[in-house]
């Protein structure tokens, strides 16, 4: 972690160990530079984040109420990732069902 620091320039090992965990997030700058020392490109390297697109799920949550309550469960329930887009599938089927 400390080379890759160095290689970036004026950043130190605990920014890069703090985005690596999500306590972060980099700047399009930083992330530029990342993906060319990488040697991978940009939009490799922004498939790899983590972080929740919270104004897409809130636009996605108007159109799709069912969402909204799926995730409200999955947070509340603290169901595992492995387990996810089955509950999103399940919740979906009900509210179908409700709707008939």
């Amino acid at each position: 972690m400390r080379e890759f620091a160095k290689k970036l320039g004026n950043v130190s090992a605990a920014h890069i160990s703090d985005i690596e965990n999500g306590r972060r997030n980099p700047s399009d700058e930083l992330l530029h530079k990342m993906a060319q020392i990488l040697n991978v490109s940009l939009d490799e390297l922004k498939k790899l984040d983590s972080r929740v697109p919270v104004e897409e799920l809130k636009r996605e949550m108007r159109h799709d109420p069912a969402l909204g309550f799926a995730l409200r469960k999955i947070a509340e329930e603290k169901i595992p990732s492995d387990r996810l887009l089955e509950f999103i599938e399940e919740q979906r089927n009900r509210k179908k069902e409700r709707d008939r």
